[in-house]
Formats: structure tokens, sequence, C-alpha cells
């Protein structure tokens, strides 16, 4: 719950940008996450997901401060 919290905190259009911008070990590349969770982090909240393009295992850290 404070995970997404945090997350909303987030201007949507960052928001989108950080779910366009995930690194796919599969595909060696920039990719979109989807069918996501937000889960807390110790450096802010992490996208756990899937990678669109292959369906791999894709993982994002988003940084906040505090």
């Amino acid at each position: 719950m404070e995970a997404n919290k945090k997350w909303l905190a987030i201007p949507e259009n960052e928001r989108k940008q950080l779910i366009a911008n995930v690194f796919c070990r599969s595909c060696k590349d920039e990719v979109t996450i989807k069918d996501f969770i937000i889960v807390d982090h110790p450096m802010g909240v992490m996208l756990e997901g899937k990678c669109k393009n292959c369906g791999s295992k894709a993982v994002r850290v988003v940084e906040m401060d505090e």
C-alpha cells in the first residue's frame, strides 16, 4: 500500500516514461514493462513485471527521496 502511494506521488507523465524505460536482459534493450506490480524498495519503489516484447521478467527500481 505504501509503495503505491509513493508511485502515485510521481507525476503521471514521469510514471509513463519510467514504464517505457525498463532494461530487458533478454532483449538487451530498453523496453516497456507490462503486467507489473509496485513493491517497496529501500531506494524508493520497484516495478516487477514482464517485458512487453518477449515476456521475460523485467524489473525497474525507481529511486525516490523520502
